[in-house]
């Protein structure tokens, strides 16, 4: 079984690197954003128990997965599954460039406008990558990075 979770910060590479590997290897994927979030404005999380059902019937009705985001309460649950891990620990500035050339994401913005609309919220968020304390931070993914035993992967530039 081939169970990939792929986890880092905003603008990473994350998706790109999933998408990749679900077509390479016929992975299903999950994009932890997708099930993440209320759906409301402002946005707010869902319980973190309403994402873990989810997490687990999609483990259940695939065999062959990759799962990525940046939310390591969520990615925690899913690692107890995995057969790898892959760390996206890119710089700062690197996930900000990634960022301004995001190509729009239908799955998760009505429209291009709605995604640039959200850009400068982002950006602020992925500067503060290194400094935040929480579910999302590069404390956090270090953490997860360190306590899995299996095979795992620190990638530090997607050149």
């Amino acid at each position: 079984m081939t169970r990939i979770v792929i986890f880092g910060n905003s603008g990473s590479g994350k998706s790109t690197l999933a998408k990749q590997l679900s077509e390479k290897h016929g992975l299903a994927h999950l994009d932890l954003d997708l099930i993440a979030w209320l759906p409301q404005m402002p946005p707010k999380r869902k319980p973190i128990q309403e994402s873990a059902v989810e997490i687990e019937r999609f483990a259940l009705k695939n065999n062959n997965w990759v799962i990525e985001g940046c939310y390591s309460d969520l990615l925690q649950l899913a690692m107890s599954q995995a057969s790898e891990i892959i760390f996206l620990n890119l710089s700062v500035d690197a996930c900000i460039a990634h960022t301004r050339k995001r190509p729009w994401e239908p799955h998760k913005y009505a429209s291009k406008q709605a995604q640039d609309n959200n850009l400068d919220m982002l950006l602020e968020w992925i500067e503060q990558y290194e400094s935040r304390q929480d579910t999302f931070s590069l404390s956090a993914h270090q953490l997860l990075f360190t306590q899995f035993n299996g095979k795992k992967t620190m990638i530090n530039s997607n050149q």
